[in-house]
């Protein structure tokens, strides 16, 4: 790859923003279209999988749903378990192959401060290294940017650390004592996991994230469901339409080979389950009333993930081993109202609490009130625009390594298509 210390060119084709899964898949298919292009990454190559998870990440999705262009995990990659779930280090080491076998023209340790349309088409675009133009830019930087921490947080006593799920690492990195994870997504639930695994005493504020099977009816649930379409549906066709990008992920777990996370089952082991944390009085902390509705509404989530299997197990005529009926182990004998920090020796809280899209630098009418892009499968709404990797950005695998390499061949066929015309004018 080329050496980020050479001088950035005056004007490029593509600009690609970001050097993760989508821009390496960008590059991989703009050279074979034979189309000009620069990735501009602000850190590394894979930062956000390199730095921003903690020790024992790992996919939820099987190795084998790892597909970009011309690479595959079972494939090229020559991975042994595809039914198995990589660790963040075999995450990097992946796309590190991957991004060896692209070769790609990259400049690391670039940031882009701006982007904006020039008159007479294309943009400027301002860099930490100077400025430069672009007939067409492509956004690949997912849409988890900025921490959101609550601002109830400011009320929690200054001697109590705080953190984001985003600078977690690993439980000797924390204070001793107990530990209050705040919120029960993806990060939250696995976070809390690792934290019990470990012998710590967790408190889980526990919020509106469903839950999904893991292993269902003799096989993983994502297998079922991808056999099923469900993993092709454009979000045009999803019942929800657009609103399901709002939509939390399903929690579940590919630690240890894969699992089910049933928060009931952790409260059998010891964790303290509470609603949604409303409030903080010096050394109290107030949850709302909401513990139960929240667990049997993920409970309610993953039965109707069930039945669909079921449906179809059962109309296709597959034969498949019958299931268990699904029984809670547990249930909170009220919701609990409050939890004193210092009897319960909180050490350190983990805001588990999500992230917020910033695009700022990007000076073009393109956003809605949210600050989301408006774009038709990643083509924006401004002529010469693209945006790659945000969650169900045309299916549900558009923020995943399921469908990254779908939405980069259709960028990439619509700059091939928008740049034709001006490469046959100048022949």
């Amino acid at each position: 790859m080329p050496d980020s210390a050479n001088a950035l060119p005056r004007h490029v084709p593509v600009l690609i923003v970001g050097g993760g899964q989508g821009g390496l898949s960008l590059s991989f298919l703009l050279q074979q279209q034979g189309i000009d292009h620069l990735i501009l990454e602000k850190n590394r190559i894979a930062h956000a999988w390199r730095a921003e998870r903690w020790d024992s990440f790992c996919l939820v999705t099987p190795n084998r749903q790892c597909v970009l262009p011309g690479f595959s995990y079972a494939g090229e990659y020559g991975g042994k378990d595809p039914h198995g779930f990589m660790l963040r280090d075999e995450i990097v080491a992946f796309l590190e192959t991957y991004a060896r076998r692209v070769n790609p023209p990259v400049r690391e340790g670039v940031a882009v401060t701006r982007v904006a349309p020039r008159e007479g088409g294309g943009y400027a675009v301002q860099t930490s290294a100077g400025a430069m133009t672009a007939d067409k830019v492509i956004i690949a930087i997912s849409g988890y940017h900025t921490p959101i921490v609550p601002r109830v947080g400011a009320a929690l006593p200054a001697s109590l650390p705080q953190l984001h799920s985003l600078e977690y690492r690993n439980p000797q990195d924390l204070p001793e004592g107990g530990v209050l994870v705040v919120g029960s997504g993806q990060s939250g639930c696995q976070i809390a996991e690792d934290l019990m695994l470990a012998g710590r005493q967790v408190h889980l504020a526990v919020g509106d994230a469903p839950r999904a099977p893991r292993v269902y009816r003799g096989r993983d649930s994502t297998d079922w469901l991808e056999e099923m379409g469900h993993y092709d549906m454009p979000i045009a066709e999803h019942p929800s339409s657009e609103k399901v990008r709002q939509n939390e992920n399903h929690y579940l777990t590919g630690r240890d080979g894969g699992r089910e996370i049933d928060l009931r089952a952790f409260a059998l082991r010891g964790m303290k389950l509470y609603g949604m944390l409303d409030g903080v009085d010096g050394q109290t902390i107030r949850f709302r009333q909401d513990l139960t509705q929240h667990l049997d509404a993920a409970d309610a989530t993953y039965l109707r993930i069930r039945k669909t299997i079921d449906d179809y197990i059962e109309r296709e005529g597959i034969n498949a081993p019958q299931a268990e009926p699904y029984v809670p182990c547990w249930a909170p004998k009220s919701d609990p109202e409050t939890l004193d920090l210092e009897a319960q020796g909180i050490g350190s809280v983990i805001w588990c609490t999500g992230f917020r899209m910033d695009f700022s630098f990007i000076d073009a009418p393109v956003f809605d009130g949210r600050g989301y892009p408006g774009h038709d499968r990643g083509i924006a709404t401004h002529d010469g625009l693209y945006f790659i990797g945000l969650p169900w950005l045309h299916t549900w695998g558009s923020g995943r390594f399921a469908g990254v390499a779908r939405d980069a061949a259709h960028i990439v066929d619509h700059i091939a298509a928008a740049l034709a015309p001006r490469e046959q004018a100048m022949a």
